[in-house]
């Protein structure tokens, strides 16, 4: 077999392990991303509960903060009558792994964000 022949064989077996690293790497970012982006949900809808005595509020400002996934969230909002006490907002979002080679798994990702009952 020639250098040249053996050059082909050795870089047909290194791409797929290099495209299967870049995926990979991808998939970390977008979940990453997720996750950040559910964080702020959190802290936004603690937000509003510190301040609106309707847990409704509370809800539709972390649904707002997530935009297109805010529809498929899962928010619970725990908030006591008395000021200074922490209002507490649970964020829950399904996330499916976009790579096929990573075979279709589902995450959930959560948050949760507290912040002193203002009034």
């Amino acid at each position: 077999m020639s250098q040249r022949g053996s050059a082909v064989v050795e870089f047909a077996l290194i791409v797929p392990l290099v495209l299967a690293l870049v995926l990979g790497m991808v998939e970390v970012a977008l979940v990453a991303r997720t996750q950040l982006e559910v964080v702020n949900a959190a802290r936004e809808g603690a937000r509003q509960a510190a301040a609106s005595s309707d847990p409704a509020d509370a809800v539709r400002a972390a649904r707002s903060a997530l935009g297109a996934q805010g529809s498929a969230a899962r928010v619970s909002v725990r908030r006591p009558d008395a000021v200074g006490r922490l209002a507490e907002v649970r964020v829950s979002v399904p996330y499916r792994v976009a790579a096929p080679l990573f075979g279709g798994v589902s995450l959930e990702i959560s948050a949760r964000a507290a912040m002193r009952v203002e009034r």
